[in-house]
């Protein structure tokens, strides 16, 4: 393996100083956990390749500077830009214009898996189950199909679980119409109105271009949330750091599941990252119903990468080191220039 010099991107932003001063404040780091862009760095030194970090700080200078920069290859951990969590197709976009060789989805793809809705509605084209839904924005409303209670209600255009609280799920024409109206006032996006299905939470990770691969299938437990929530990946379950929500959700290695439901896992989630033209790596999420039946829920490009997430996990699963992990993301990624 050849030695070659890698960007990793990553973004960060603060909210500008309102009291009349202009400069930005200047970027901190969490010191209570590793950064998943240090992490990154760390295994390309291991693996011999010369890594440089570079912040998008929201600022037009970054993504010049970016342009200047003389790399063989762009590791994409940005995942929005000033501030605003729709605009990673954005740097996607502005990274193809300029002509830079980067891991992981591209511009469209991930546009496609952004927009739920049209997510969906691509899925259903290929045949994918997806629960039903409606898409809403400024009191319009578009029937996918007939709808029953109980409904889970969120940003058509958001991940990450941001807009997604315990109450998302709403069992009334009144819980709905408030809750619309909560996200339309603190969201500029469409509302998504979804089946709220029962199940499992399982996720899928998916590596590799022309024959992709599924990796071990890993479920986020939420068997042991309050009494009384939904059982779903809210806000509180993934951000609420300290709440019982937060500590009693785990992730490990799927259990107890036959091999037939095991392979429609995986099989669903290879035929999901096909459908939506994701590349080099990506996790989809699942519900098991008690049927047995499988719903998709959403695709995650360019999943968080930290050795500790979901994906790493899994990858450690199918016997590959967070470092061989890494390895395989640059050159999936480096293959498919060679092609063009």
């Amino acid at each position: 393996m050849s030695t070659r010099n890698i960007i990793v991107i990553y973004d960060r932003w603060e909210e500008p100083d309102h009291d009349g001063g202009s400069e930005r404040a200047p970027l901190t780091r969490t010191l209570d956990k590793r950064e998943v862009e240090d992490e990154v760095v760390e295994a390309l030194g291991k693996l011999g390749h010369h890594a440089t970090l570079h912040c998008l700080d929201g600022s037009i200078k970054s993504l010049h500077a970016l342009a200047r920069m003389d790399c063989d290859l762009v590791f994409n951990l940005a995942e929005s830009f000033a501030g605003n969590d729709l605009a990673d197709f954005c740097i996607a976009a502005y990274l193809e214009l300029i002509g830079k060789r980067f891991t992981g989805a591209g511009s469209h793809g991930l546009m496609y898996a952004q927009d739920k809705a049209v997510a969906k509605k691509i899925l259903e084209f290929h045949g994918i189950h997806t629960p039903v839904f409606a898409r809403s924005y400024r009191g319009r409303l578009d029937f996918s199909h007939d709808l029953e209670f109980p409904v889970i209600v969120k940003p058509a255009r958001e991940d990450g679980s941001i807009g997604i609280e315990f109450n998302a799920v709403v069992s009334s024409i009144r819980e709905l119409m408030e809750r619309i109206d909560w996200l339309h006032a603190n969201f500029n996006s469409p509302v998504l109105i979804e089946e709220y299905v029962e199940g499992r939470e399982m996720y899928v990770g998916v590596i590799g271009n022309d024959n992709p691969a599924a990796l071990p299938v890993i479920e986020l437990d939420l068997s042991k949330l309050p009494e009384g929530t939904p059982r779903i990946a809210g806000a509180e379950v993934k951000w609420g750091k300290g709440t019982p929500a937060y500590r009693d959700a785990k992730a490990a290695l799927a259990e107890g599941l036959p091999d037939e439901t095991m392979s429609l896992l995986q099989q669903t989630a290879v035929a999901v990252y096909q459908a939506l033209e994701l590349r080099d790596y990506a996790r989809i999420d699942m519900r098991l119903r008690p049927d047995g039946r499988v719903a998709v829920i959403e695709a995650n490009p360019n999943p968080w990468l930290a050795s500790r997430a979901e994906f790493a996990l899994a990858a450690r699963r199918a016997g590959r080191t967070y470092a061989q992990l890494v390895s395989e993301i640059v050159e999936l990624a480096m293959a498919r220039y060679s092609l063009v």
